[in-house]
């Protein structure tokens, strides 16, 4: 079949990579993709949110299936527009509808959905400029920390973790009044602060039933042992020490069924993939947030350990056979590093070029994913914050950790930065 992925980062990349070894996947397309995915499939200069210009593709390509990597297609209707065409009706979009992705667009939304079906998760209470000054009283009275949250999307910027009142409240004025997050924070979400280990787990369910496909540690902080800003993610481990048998009982128990029971009974259109960010809290999973598609980087890290063909997993979540589905993944432990620009998450630099990206490749059993990376003539040449990965495997989580870095010390750019700790804290 010809496959139509749509994104252009890390995520992408290594959905292309994995797509790309079925003997179901005839062309791949990535739009707009980056130089990584130009290696493997072909990359169209169509922009995420173009449903005209993908329409066009799709149709000038003969796609029978797209994958949607990043969340604002998603939560701007994507699969509904291509649903309500007659032309395009007949695509396996894997993804959401509009309507089923508010449970990542908007965090009142999932925490509503979270309530009706019993899901643990924080506690929390939700203002608008309408009722600003409860919010105010709110946050005087709240335990510290607190967490605030812009209710809409805003780029994974718009979470704050408040240690002093002073600090909430000016966050919360931020957010209302002056509208640091544009609409997103038109509403706000005060969160209880839950104290623990945060974890992810990925399913793809077709709204009726569910595959676990990999679950992930990633680590979010720009310093090490976890200090200084938040970041997009600095790297991932899988699979994770603790994230045993039983915990995982309890993740499908509690949260996942649960959850997907919720979406068939509310009547939620949902084919794709399922993003669970937890908090392990003493051995207690807790949901801080629904994803409705998969995470950066951690699918540079969950899709080398799986073994299933993923191309046939999709098709399965199209054509009823979902549960049916063996899920088998390898036997070794999987690191990934990111490697992000100078003054990330702040303010860097990009168009600098990026040396020993085929000497990395060399190291057994590396990969490189790209991220915020374009071409500049013949040359590539950094264009973001996270600029690409590097993973490896291990028989033990320290030795891909440490093959992950020896394929990272390969590669250079002016001002590139790299988080030495990834799994510190797995280590024996």
């Amino acid at each position: 079949m010809n496959i139509l992925i749509i994104g252009s980062g890390g995520r992408e990349h290594a959905l292309a990579w994995k797509m790309a070894q079925s003997h179901h996947c005839d062309n791949l397309f990535i739009a707009p993709g980056n130089p990584g995915t130009a290696s493997i499939g072909t990359n169209v200069a169509i922009q995420v949110n173009d449903f005209v210009g993908l329409k066009n593709c799709v149709l000038e390509n003969a796609i029978d299936m797209i994958v949607v990597g990043p969340e604002d297609p998603l939560v701007n209707g994507i699969y509904d527009y291509f649903l309500k065409d007659e032309d395009t009706q007949h695509v396996n979009v894997i993804g959401p509808s509009a309507e089923a992705a508010q449970l990542e667009g908007s965090k009142a939304f999932s925490k509503h959905f979270m309530q009706r079906h019993d899901i643990p998760t924080a506690s929390y209470a939700e203002f608008t400029h309408a009722n600003y000054d409860q919010g105010v009283e709110y946050i005087k009275n709240h335990t510290l920390p607190i967490v605030l949250k812009a209710d809409g999307l805003a780029a994974g910027k718009g979470v704050i973790i408040a240690f002093t009142h002073e600090e909430a409240l000016t966050s919360f004025e931020e957010m209302i009044q002056n509208k640091q997050f544009g609409e997103a924070s038109s509403k706000v979400v005060i969160e209880q602060f839950l104290e623990g280990i945060e974890v992810s787990v990925f399913a793809l369910t077709d709204g009726f039933n569910y595959q676990i496909i990999g679950h992930a540690k990633d680590y979010k902080r720009i310093g090490e042992g976890d200090t200084g800003l938040n970041t997009g993610g600095m790297g991932c481990v899988s699979p994770v020490p603790f994230m045993d048998k039983v915990f995982m009982q309890k993740v499908e128990e509690r949260i996942i069924k649960p959850t997907i029971k919720g979406i068939q009974s509310e009547n939620l259109v949902y084919k794709g993939f399922v993003f669970f960010g937890l908090m392990n809290c003493g051995g207690e999973p807790y949901v801080i947030e629904y994803n409705c598609r998969l995470g950066d980087p951690e699918t540079e890290v969950i899709l080398p350990r799986l073994q299933t063909d993923l191309v046939s997993l999709l098709a399965a979540a199209d054509n009823g056979t979902l549960e049916d589905v063996n899920i088998e993944y390898h036997n070794a432990s999987f690191a990934t590093v990111m490697a992000v620009s100078g003054g990330y998450p702040g303010d860097y630099q990009k168009g600098y070029t990026i040396h020993g990206l085929t000497e990395a490749a060399t190291i057994p059993g590396a990969l490189v994913f790209q991220a915020g990376t374009t071409f500049k003539e013949s040359e590539i040449v950094t264009n973001g914050g996270r600029v690409l990965t590097t993973t490896a495997q291990g028989e033990q989580l320290q030795e891909a950790v440490e093959n992950a870095q020896k394929a990272l010390s390969k590669i250079c750019f002016e001002g590139m930065y790299f988080r030495k700790d990834i799994g510190y804290e797995f280590k024996p």
